[in-house]
């Protein structure tokens, strides 16, 4: 396949940037257009793309031969040969044979009868010599349906056509024959709808050969006559005769050359007529769009080999097999490590911060001080069933014997129990933080996954450790709890004493004394602010909104929400006097985590709502809205208030009992005073104490275990050239990263080489095309006068004046050119009245009006002269 000079120039640049990016592993999106024929039946669109591809293969002859969209899609590769869609895996080498499948395969679907269909063949043609290019030759267009043809042949041709023409990237050959009227084409036409500005459209004259003798198409192709902004080229195809006589291309290229210049007409014009120069501007099309599309492609390039430059650092001088680069790589990331888990600990910054979630430190933080706290007021005690060990203890000390004392032994053994209790929330927050230093450790050794042997070992020691240090923290903790047990020290500063506790029986009532010292503390602090942030409410009705996200105000006395974080529409404002906690089941259809606030009593929280149900997104968060709660005084519920009629069962036989033994219940209820102020007492130790002993005993040993041991311990694992061998898929990567930065690196090189190398051509500026709007016109008849005369072989209209003499020279103007008469003196013979002007021409490049009025006047005065002459012979 050859015959496309220019095409076969543009391949090797083309062919470069396509290597470049297939070593990349980026498609290259250079998406070259799709070149189009639109044109009336046989006018020589199959002939005009098969000379662009230089290859003999479409179906020839008269009236309708192509009858369905053929989707030729050029593919450049190292053998020639062609394919069908509908015929896979079948090589056509014989180009005739391609011909043959095209005109059966119409057949086949369109029947042997003319009939037509929007069905295109898909054909690809294999070819060293071609772009990656898609053509499209579609059916010419008619008016008259024949044989199997539907009525509406003309707006089906037409629907098929527009399908097409209508994308961006596709240049429409508009192809009109020579031997017609230029002014009624209808690929002009159809081009004009889709491509109103004219940049993707090139108009081609064929059979300019065929055109009647004393005629010719000079002022079209000179772009004067129905001008467009691409202009006309003009094309001499090869005849029916000079197919079957087996014609070939270059001839035909040598013959077509050799019409132009030998034309008087076209001779010139020759350099730009031919289909040699209609492959030129083609194949500049295609250069101006690879050259509009290398800027993107080179931005693109620049940064990805920006992103590429950081990670490539590493590996430009790696050699494996150095075991002073593998000592030299295993220190650094030690190093390395020991940074990370230093800054994640302590929150000194680092390169890698988590802005997702809470790590490390701040989830620690969190632990300590939100969750540890909320562990220890859940523990589960009933005030009743309290109240009532406190009775059986008070008298079973006294025995047999009516005491007059409370007896200090029955304290002693109720808070033992209740100190026995801290173990549990004391033992889940050193699970808990162990569990985050494991995520720490995994977090910080992601750096290794280079050496996947020496990232095993690394978190194995390290993990060993952590676990050791933990049965030591746990063992601490219990001995603390311990220690708690072995002494009561009821001499201490905050304890109230007996004394105290017996006449606060005066002054609170038993049920509620726990809660109100802690609101009476509530109410001391003032309505402070504890927490702020978003919230979902759930239960609210559809009527009313639905679900929907507010913002939450906490404070010591209330709780309020808003519109938005603003705060300047309040929605409600709620009191916390009263309410507690409760947690709920997560929803079927939501992934939020839930909980309420209700009032124990059974009284309305909000509007007519028994519970307020709020939900965060993750449990994090509702952990910490419940510790704020908890500062505000707003209690979790015990799991025993839940049981229904054990409360009220329970509260008969107390009154029961405090109403047969007033002393008893007094008795009680002392004893319980001093067990809730010694527990403020104890809590508040373990509260300060476990963090502190966890952060001692685990955090900070690990800490110094990795900056002083960890490398020790590494050297005495075993192997370490074995330990520092990278994985196949590290190796691969860092090999796929080395070749990759060099392939961008070339193919940006490329890029410059083709921007040097190519040339684009500007779009040509608009011009006045107006003349489409009144091809609809049927009144108009034949095509507009050039402005140069009359055109050769168009019959010119005569002028509407019928006056001999010349009209009125314009002011301002230059004088009409002077009037031939007979011999001798004497001027011209008087005028005519009323002296006409002819219609105003359209000109095909400015001029203006003064341009039209003084050719107008030209020939207004040539006409007149011609008259005065034929007057002159007929008196004579």
């Amino acid at each position: 396949m050859a015959g496309n000079t220019g095409m076969e120039q543009l391949i090797p640049i083309v062919n470069k940037l396509q290597d470049a990016f297939t070593q990349l592993g980026v498609h290259m999106q250079l998406d070259l257009p799709q070149i189009a024929v639109v044109g009336g039946q046989s006018a020589g669109k199959s002939s005009v793309l098969e000379n662009f591809v230089g290859k003999d293969f479409l179906p020839r002859g008269s009236g309708i031969v192509t009858r369905r969209p053929l989707i030729l899609q050029l593919i450049n590769s190292p053998t020639e040969f062609a394919e069908f869609l509908h015929c896979k895996g079948k090589k056509f080498v014989d180009f005739e044979e391609v011909r043959k499948e095209i005109e059966a395969e119409t057949d086949r679907v369109t029947g042997g009868n003319k009939g037509i269909s929007n069905i295109p063949i898909n054909l690809r043609v294999y070819s060293p010599n071609v772009l990656n290019l898609t053509l499209i030759d579609l059916p010419g267009l008619t008016k008259v349906p024949i044989g199997d043809q539907p009525a509406d042949i003309e707006a089906q041709i037409k629907a098929m056509i527009f399908q097409f023409i209508k994308r961006e990237n596709c240049l429409i050959l508009a192809v009109t024959p020579a031997n017609t009227d230029l002014a009624n084409s209808d690929a002009l036409k159809l081009a004009k709808e889709v491509d109103p500005q004219g940049v993707r459209t090139i108009g081609v004259i064929t059979k300019l050969d065929l055109m009647d003798d004393g005629t010719d198409a000079r002022d079209i192709l000179e772009n004067k006559l129905l001008p467009l902004r691409r202009g006309y080229i003009g094309v001499v195809n090869r005849s029916q005769k000079d197919i079957e006589g087996r014609k070939d291309i270059k001839n035909a290229l040598a013959a077509e050359r050799k019409f132009f210049l030998s034309h008087p007409s076209y001779r010139h014009l020759a350099d730009r007529l031919g289909t040699p120069y209609l492959q030129r501007v083609l194949n500049q099309q295609l250069t101006n769009h690879i050259r509009d599309t290398l800027p993107a492609l080179r931005d693109r390039l620049q940064k990805q080999q920006l992103a590429l430059e950081k990670d490539v650092e590493q590996y430009k001088h790696f050699r494996p097999d150095d075991p002073a680069i593998k000592t030299k790589a295993m220190l650094q990331m030690i190093q390395q490590l020991q940074s990370d888990f230093e800054r994640t600990i302590e929150g000194s910054g680092s390169a890698q911060i988590n802005t997702n979630e809470l790590s490390g430190g701040a989830k620690i933080n969190r632990l300590f001080h939100e969750r540890f706290p909320f562990e220890i007021v859940k523990m589960e005690f009933d005030e009743k069933e309290l109240r009532k060990e406190i009775a059986f203890a008070i008298r079973n000390i006294h025995g047999i014997r009516v005491g007059l004392f409370t007896p200090d032994m029955a304290f002693e053994a109720i808070v033992k129990k209740q100190i026995n209790r801290l173990k549990e929330p004391s033992l889940k927050c050193v699970d808990l933080v162990v569990q985050e230093l494991s995520n720490v450790v995994r977090i910080c050794t992601d750096r290794m996954s280079r050496y996947p042997r020496l990232r095993e070992e690394t978190e194995r020691i390290i993990t060993t450790y952590v676990r050791q240090r933990e049965q030591m923290c746990k063992e601490q903790l219990i001995l603390l709890v311990d220690c708690e047990l072995a002494y009561m020290n009821t001499n201490h500063e905050d304890f109230i004493g007996f004394a105290n506790a017996a006449a606060s029986y005066h002054n609170a009532s038993a049920q509620q004394s726990s809660e109100n010292s802690v609101k009476s503390g509530r109410h001391t602090l003032g309505n402070q602010v504890i927490r702020k942030g978003y919230m979902c409410i759930h239960n609210l009705g559809i009527m009313k909104g639905g679900s929907r996200d507010y913002w939450f105000v906490l404070t010591s006395e209330s709780i309020s929400w808003f519109k938005d974080e603003e705060e300047r529409e309040k929605k409600y404002m709620l009191p916390l006097d009263g309410l507690k906690l409760r947690d709920l089941e997560q929803s079927f259809m939501s992934r939020r985590h839930l909980f309420a606030l209700f009032n124990p009593e059974g009284r309305n929280v909000y509007k007519d709502y028994k519970q307020l149900e709020l939900s965060c997104e993750t449990q994090d968060d509702v952990d910490s809205w419940k510790a704020s709660f908890l500062r505000a005084g707003v209690y979790p519920e015990k799991s025993t208030e839940q049981a229904n009629g054990e409360e009220d069962g329970y509260e008969g036989g107390t009154e029961g009992q405090s109403s047969m033994d007033p002393q008893l219940e007094r008795q009680v209820e002392t004893i319980r005073n001093l067990v809730d102020s010694y527990m403020k007492i104890v809590t508040k130790t373990t509260r300060d104490l476990v963090p502190k002993t966890i952060m001692h005993l685990i955090i900070n040993n690990a800490k110094d275990f990795i900056n002083g041991e960890l490398l020790a311990h590494l050297y005495a694992s075993g192997d370490q050239s074995s330990m520092m061998e990278e994985s196949p898929e590290e190796a691969q990567k860092r090999e796929e990263m080395l070749r990759m930065y060099h392939a961008c690196k070339e193919a940006l090189r490329i890029i410059g080489d083709v921007s040097m190398a190519t040339v684009s051509t500007p779009v040509p500026p608009p011009v006045k095309n107006d003349w489409l709007a009144s091809a609809d016109n049927p009144s108009l008849g034949l095509s507009p006068p050039s402005p140069g005369g009359p055109r050769r072989g168009v019959t010119q209209p005569p002028p509407i004046s019928s006056s001999r003499a010349p009209p009125p020279v314009p002011g301002g103007g230059r004088p009409a050119p002077a009037i031939p008469n007979r011999p001798g003196p004497g001027g011209p013979p008087p005028t005519r009245a009323n002296p006409g002007l002819p219609p105003p021409m359209i000109p095909s490049r400015g001029g203006g009006l003064q341009q039209r009025i003084t050719q107008a006047a030209t020939q207004a005065a040539t006409q007149a002269a011609v008259n005065e002459l034929m007057d002159a012979f007929k008196i004579k």
